[in-house]
C-alpha cells in the first residue's frame, strides 16, 4: 500500500512538473516573439530617424541668418535634429569619396551650404514628406530640399511587411500557446474526472468544483511564467555577453512590460484552459467517463 502511494505521488509530481515545464517553454517562445516585435519596432524607428533631408541654402548667407534658419527648423514638431554642413565641409567630404578635389578642375567650389535634417520617426513617411518638403522650401533662404524618395518608400514598405509578418506570428503563437496549454491542463484534469463526478453526485455546485482546479492552475501558470521569464533573462544575458545589451535597444519599461505580459499570459491561459476543461467533465455522463 505504501509502495502504491509512493508511486502515485511520484507519478503526480512528474505529471505536474511536465505540465509546468511545457507551459513555461510555450511562454518562453511567446516572450521571444514579443522581444523580436519590439526590437523590430525600435529598429524601424532608428532607420527612419537616420534618413536625412538635405536643406540646401542660398549663397552668401550670414552666420546669424544660418543660425536663425537652423533654430526655426529645430522648433518644428517633425524635426529630431539638425546639422549644418558648410560649403568647405561638403567639398572635403566629396574629395574623400572621389579621391580628388573637384575644385581643381572646375575652378570653383560647386557645393552649397546645407542643413541636414533628421525627422522624427512618425513623420518619416511618404505621405508626410511632401508636406514637410513644401513647408521648408517656402522659406526664401532655402534653395532646394533633397532626400531619397525611393529609399524612404522602400524602408516604409519593408517595415510594413515585417510588422505584418510579426503580427501573424504573434497571433499564431497565441493560438498554439492556448492549444498546448489547454491540452496539458486537460490531461491533468482527466486524471481527476471521477473525482469531479463524485463531487457532482454529492451536490457540489460547478463553481465549487472549479475552484481548486483554477487555484492550482493560477499557481502553475505563475510558476511557468516565472520560469519563462528566467529563461528570457538568461537569453538576454547571453546576447549581452556575445553581442550587445538588450537595454541598449529596449528601454527598461518595455522589458518589464514583456516580462509582465509573459507572467500574465501564463496565468490567464492556464485559468481559461482549466475552466473549459473542468466544464467538459461537468457535462459528461458517468458511462462516458470510461471511454474518453
Amino acid at each position: 500500500m505504501a509502495a502504491n502511494n509512493k508511486r502515485n505521488t511520484i507519478s503526480f509530481f512528474n505529471s505536474h512538473l511536465i505540465s509546468v515545464v511545457s507551459i513555461s517553454l510555450v511562454l518562453f517562445l511567446l516572450g521571444l516573439i514579443l522581444i523580436v516585435g519590439f526590437l523590430g519596432n525600435e529598429l524601424s524607428r532608428y532607420v527612419k530617424e537616420n534618413i536625412t533631408i538635405s536643406v540646401v541654402l542660398t549663397e552668401d548667407l550670414s552666420d546669424v541668418k544660418i543660425r536663425k534658419i537652423r533654430d526655426e527648423l529645430e522648433k518644428q514638431s517633425y524635426v529630431k535634429s539638425t546639422e549644418y554642413i558648410s560649403k568647405e565641409q561638403a567639398l572635403l567630404e566629396m574629395q574623400r569619396e572621389l579621391g580628388e578635389n573637384p575644385e581643381t578642375f572646375l575652378g570653383f567650389n560647386p557645393f552649397h551650404a546645407s542643413i541636414e535634417v533628421k525627422l522624427k520617426s512618425e513623420y518619416a513617411h511618404p505621405d508626410s514628406l511632401p508636406v514637410i518638403e513644401k513647408r521648408i522650401s517656402s522659406q526664401a533662404s532655402v534653395s532646394d530640399v533633397q532626400y531619397r524618395r525611393d529609399m524612404m518608400q522602400m524602408v516604409n514598405q519593408n517595415i510594413r511587411r515585417i510588422g505584418f509578418v510579426l503580427l501573424i506570428l504573434f497571433v499564431v503563437l497565441i493560438v498554439i500557446s492556448f492549444v498546448l496549454i489547454n491540452n496539458t491542463v486537460r490531461l491533468l484534469i482527466y486524471s481527476k474526472r471521477f473525482l469531479i463526478y463524485t463531487m457532482r453526485l454529492v451536490g457540489a455546485t460547478p463553481s465549487f468544483i472549479r475552484q481548486p482546479f483554477i487555484r492550482y492552475n493560477i499557481m502553475s501558470g505563475l510558476i511557468a511564467g516565472i520560469l519563462a521569464v528566467i529563461m528570457l533573462m538568461s537569453a538576454s544575458y547571453y546576447v549581452k555577453a556575445e553581442f550587445m545589451s538588450m537595454e541598449d535597444i529596449l528601454d527598461p519599461d518595455t522589458i518589464f512590460f514583456i516580462y509582465g505580459t509573459v507572467l500574465a499570459s501564463g496565468v490567464i491561459l492556464s485559468v481559461i484552459a482549466a475552466y473549459f476543461a473542468v466544464n467538459r467533465y461537468l457535462r459528461i455522463a458517468h458511462g462516458r467517463l470510461y471511454y474518453i
